[in-house]
């Protein structure tokens, strides 16, 4: 009995631990609608998926028609897997304005797309369709209620932005085979990882309006089939973030609507078409540079062609230019492994480390900047009572701490901080390209977009909003300043240009919210708008107290920045009325014949004093105006009301500015500028 028991002991061990020794085997889910799979939808089987895992694992879905907006963020090694490509669909109707004009705009275009990849390496997709039916569904164009927007509406075309695929950084080596991609607008299909993406589409169909087939990055397309609704452009390419990003289409056939064009580029691009064929009725005109893109200033225009045609007769432009090209490479060369520079071969699903590439020329300052940011996305203004100097030798031990303290949340927008390090990084990058100094800027710009309040205000500090730092702040220019670096993102100004676009949309809906919050908060009186507090209170939009010597009062210094910031606004009713009260206001405010003098005190600790005297042709400003009389006040840390200088402390008095000639350029010279402006643009 104990040699039976024994050999049974044996043969147990030696299964389990053949079981234990066996290689893992991918896993697969099963999805379908009528509730015979693992799932009924694809999010909960993906959901249902480990982080990652060494095989494959696949979500095998069943035909039937999938109504919901999936996310994959996080997963690597993910198959998906349709029965067949036109019996699986998933499918989502919603407009790229619809989404930021909602409760998510926050988010960017996270979320925007019926298919939403983020974080996703090494990713599949097979024998599926994936629509964004918006445009298709739409009886027309509608106006709907959109927060962001300056009056609160937005009109959202039958034909805007709607996005199928949006693939965000890191869902890199994307592999697509035979699938099939719609949308009535544009943007049908947004792989945008502009520095690692690496996509690869195969025997698919891609439809949609203007730049419906938009990666960035390195992406290859063969055998694939293109349809376009739009008279601006097919195919896009953004190729900003390297000399070696390209885009290279094979065996790719063009159909559309009447005069479709082929292509456009706003940024670095390189394009490479080879054996294409292009319907009759696409337009005469070859890829070309949008006029609102900052254009290619380094690596010059990069279009090619080799043995592409059109039915009814090739267009010069089409003609084979494959030898210009930069190793001028023959069209047997233009394989994916040469596409993506030997790092991966989809093929084969090799990965090779990339090639050592030079090192990135550096700016000390910058590279300071970098350590001090914080993970949040900004910038503290001083660590304790020390004024951050970046142009400081950091030791070792001193860039540890700072990389140990990036979960601080002592960032804040007070005394320049985050707008000044944004601006100096964008500079940076445009002198040396080092990649790290635009995404230490565009973490700074999402920084501000994530502070703003849904009233359009900007607290001092962020996420920390304690005590009066939760208030919206205009006191030293605070607020105007956030604003001011948005606004250059949404315009796309100089060096702001280079910044992610996706971040464009989001900055012009925050300058909007801005600009309503600063005409909100104008002080009104007896009928006329006069000037604004340093603070607000977050909620109630009314006049707030910050330090004990900041109370709620009119202001005669922050007040002219907000001018001069509406000052190049688009000149509406609503700002012009805001501008003609406040600089009205300078002009009844104003201590005529009075200077600010800095005169010796040895009998004082700070051996300085400040006073106010009579001074014939002299003009003064109050920093703090009583609300509701206008008289001029100082306050002390006392928090007591006075109207003298004299009267409060002396430290006060030499430590802070109570009085000066703030607005007195803005009226003299800025405001009947901006009238002649406002009149020549009626």
């Amino acid at each position: 009995m104990k040699t039976t028991a024994l050999r049974l002991l044996g043969l147990l061990i030696l299964l389990l631990l053949g079981l234990c020794l066996r290689p893992a085997l991918a896993q697969t889910v099963t999805v379908a609608p009528d509730g015979s799979g693992n799932f009924r939808t694809i999010q909960e089987a993906i959901n249902s998926l480990p982080a990652t895992a060494a095989k494959p694992r696949t979500v095998l879905i069943k035909n039937g028609t999938y109504r919901e907006k999936v996310y994959i963020d996080g997963k690597a090694n993910v198959v998906l897997k349709g029965q067949s490509e036109k019996g699986v669909v998933l499918t989502y109707a919603q407009a790229r304005d619809q989404w930021l004009c909602g409760p998510d705009a926050k988010a960017g275009d996270w979320g925007v797309a019926t298919l939403n990849l983020r974080n996703c390496p090494d990713l599949t997709l097979e024998t599926l369709s994936v629509v964004n039916s918006y445009g298709f569904g739409a009886a027309g164009d509608v106006t709907i209620d959109c927060p962001t927007a300056p009056d609160g509406h937005k009109t959202v075309r039958k034909t805007s932005h709607q996005m199928a695929l949006r693939a965000l950084p890191g869902a890199t080596r994307l592999i697509v085979r035979h699938c099939t991609f719609r949308a009535l607008g544009g943007d049908t299909v947004s792989p945008w990882d502009t520095e690692a993406g690496a996509y690869y589409f195969k025997d698919c169909t891609m439809e949609g309006g203007v730049d419906f087939y938009c990666p960035r990055g390195w992406a290859y397309a063969e055998n694939c089939r293109f349809v376009c609704h739009s008279q601006e452009a097919a195919i896009w390419h953004d190729g900003s973030g390297s000399r070696d990003s390209k885009t290279v289409l094979r065996n790719c056939t063009f159909t559309g609507d009447d005069g479709f064009k082929l292509g456009r580029f706003h940024r670095e691009a390189q394009f490479y078409l080879v054996n294409c064929q292009f319907a009759k009725n696409m337009a005469n005109a070859d890829i070309y540079h949008a006029a609102s893109g900052p254009g290619p200033k380094q690596w010059g225009r990069r279009v090619y062609y080799a043995g592409c045609h059109r039915q009814g007769g090739d267009y010069a432009w089409m003609k084979d230019n494959l030898a210009t090209a930069e190793g001028a490479p023959k069209p047997q060369d233009l394989t994916p492994a040469w596409t993506f520079g030997g790092r991966w071969n989809p093929l084969t699903g090799a990965v090779a480390a990339a090639p050592a590439a030079p090192a990135a020329p550096t700016d000390t300052i910058a590279d300071n900047m970098l350590l001090y940011q914080r993970s949040v996305g900004g910038w503290p203004k001083a660590l304790g009572e020390v004024k951050i100097n970046y142009a400081t030798r950091l030791s070792a031990g001193a860039r540890a701490g700072l990389i140990d303290s990036k979960n601080q949340n002592d960032a804040t927008i007070d005394n320049d901080a985050t707008t000044r390090e944004i601006h100096y990084l964008l500079k940076a990058y445009q002198q040396t390209h080092n990649p790290a100094y635009r995404q230490g800027a565009e973490n700074g710009i999402r920084y501000l977009l994530k502070m703003q309040y849904a009233n359009g205000g900007f607290p001092q500090f962020y996420p920390d909003l304690s005590g009066y730092r939760r208030e919206i702040t205009f006191n030293d220019d605070a607020m105007v300043r956030a604003l001011t670096v948005l606004r250059r993102v949404a315009r796309r100004e100089e060096r702001y240009a280079v910044v992610d676009p996706e971040l464009v949309p989001l900055a012009k809906a925050a300058v909007a919210r801005g600009v309503d919050c600063i005409l909100k908060t104008q002080v009104v009186q007896n009928g006329r708008s006069t000037a604004w507090c340093a603070q607000y209170d977050e909620v109630s939009l009314l006049p707030a107290k910050a330090r004990a010597f900041e109370l709620p009062s009119l202001s005669g210094a922050e007040s002219v920045g907000i001018v001069r910031f509406l000052m190049d606004e688009p000149a509406t009713p609503a700002v012009k009325a805001a501008i003609e009260g406040a600089v009205a206001w300078f002009g009844q405010v104003k201590m005529t014949g009075f200077a600010l003098k800095e005169v010796a005190a040895p009998q004082e600790k700070s051996h300085r004093d400040r006073v106010i005297v009579p001074q014939p042709g002299a003009v003064l400003w109050a920093r703090f105006y009583e609300l509701g009389t206008n008289r001029p006040i100082y306050v002390g840390r006392d928090s007591q009301v006075h109207y003298q200088l004299s009267e409060i402390e002396n430290e006060r008095r030499a430590g802070y500015i109570y009085a000066s000639t703030w607005p007195a350029e803005l009226i003299e010279k800025e405001y009947p500028a901006w009238q002649k402006r406002a009149e020549g643009s009626k």
